[in-house]
C-alpha cells in the first residue's frame, strides 16, 4: 500500500531498467500520484510503467522516449511533463552509461565523449529543464520549496576506480555530477531548491550480476565491509529519502550508498 511521504508530479530519467526503474516504483510507493518516466530504451520503458501501474491503479504516468543526449528533446520532455502534470516537484536523473572501460592511452575520443555526453552533460541538460521549471512554481515553504533534484552519481564520483578497473571517462563523469550537484546547489537554495547527489557502490545491475557470476567482482565485493552488492531497491529507498520532506536540510550533499567501500 502507498503512503503519502512524497507528493506531487516526479520526472525520472532512466526508467527503462536497474536504478531507475526501482525508483520510479519506490516514488509511487511513497505517494507520488504523477510520474514523467524517460529513457532511450520505450519497450523496457513500457513496461516499466504498466508494472508501476498494475500495482498503483491511481498513478497517471507520462512515458516519454528520451536521448539526454539531445537537448531540444531534454527541455521539450520537462514541458511535456509540465503541460500534463502541471508541476515538476521531483526531477531524478538517472540515465548514465558504464563506457568502453578502456584505459586513457586505449580509449578513443568518441568512447570518451558519448560517456561524458550522457553522464554529464545529459544530467545537466535534464536539471536545466527541470530548475526552469521549478523556478515558475510556487515556494511550498522550507519542507517541500519549489521542488528538490537528485542526480545519480557513484562512488566513483568522489573517488577513483582500482587499476584493474580503468574507468577513467565513467569516473571523470560522475565527479562531474558531484561538481554540478554541489555548485548549483549553492546557486537555487535561496530559490526554494534543492539538489543533491546520490553515490552508490556496486549494485545488483544486469551488467554487475553478469560479472559476479563470472567471479569477476569477487576482489571487489571483498573490499566493501558489507560484503556484498546493493539491491536496486536500497539505491531506490535512498532517492526517496532525498526527495521526501525528510531531507529538507539537505542540499550539495553526496549521499554515498557503497557498503562501506570508501571508509578506507
Amino acid at each position: 500500500m502507498a503512503t503519502t511521504l512524497l507528493k506531487g508530479t516526479a520526472f525520472l530519467t532512466g526508467a527503462a531498467s536497474g536504478i531507475g526503474r526501482a525508483a520510479a516504483l519506490g516514488l509511487a510507493k511513497y505517494g507520488i500520484k504523477r510520474l514523467a518516466l524517460a529513457d532511450i530504451n520505450r519497450s523496457n520503458l513500457l513496461a516499466t510503467s504498466e508494472t508501476i501501474k498494475a500495482q498503483y491503479a491511481n498513478i497517471e504516468i507520462e512515458a516519454i522516449e528520451l536521448d539526454v543526449r539531445d537537448a531540444e528533446a531534454v527541455e521539450s520532455s520537462v514541458l511535456q511533463a509540465v503541460k500534463r502534470f502541471g508541476s515538476i516537484d521531483i526531477g531524478v536523473n538517472v540515465a548514465g552509461i558504464e563506457g568502453s572501460g578502456k584505459r586513457t592511452d586505449e580509449c578513443e575520443d568518441v568512447d570518451w565523449t558519448k560517456v561524458m555526453d550522457v553522464n554529464l552533460n545529459g544530467v545537466w541538460r535534464c536539471q536545466k529543464a527541470q530548475v526552469r521549471a521549478m523556478m515558475k512554481q510556487k515556494d511550498l515553504g522550507p519542507r517541500r520549496g519549489r521542488g528538490n533534484i537528485i542526480n545519480v552519481a557513484s562512488m566513483y564520483g568522489l573517488i577513483g576506480t582500482p587499476s584493474e578497473i580503468p574507468a577513467s571517462a565513467y569516473v571523470a563523469s560522475k565527479h562531474g555530477v558531484v561538481g554540478l550537484t554541489k555548485s548549483d546547489a549553492t546557486v537555487y537554495a535561496s530559490h526554494g531548491i534543492r539538489i543533491n547527489a546520490i553515490c552508490p557502490g556496486y549494485v545488483k545491475t544486469p551488467l554487475l550480476q553478469a560479472l559476479a557470476a563470472n567471479g569477476a567482482m569477487n576482489s571487489e565485493i571483498a573490499k566493501t565491509p558489507m560484503k556484498r552488492m546493493a539491491d536496486v531497491e536500497e539505491i531506490a529507498d535512498c532517492i526517496v529519502f532525498l526527495a521526501s520532506p525528510m531531507a529538507s536540510f539537505m542540499t550539495g550533499s553526496s549521499l554515498l550508498a557503497d557498503g562501506g567501500y570508501t571508509i578506507n
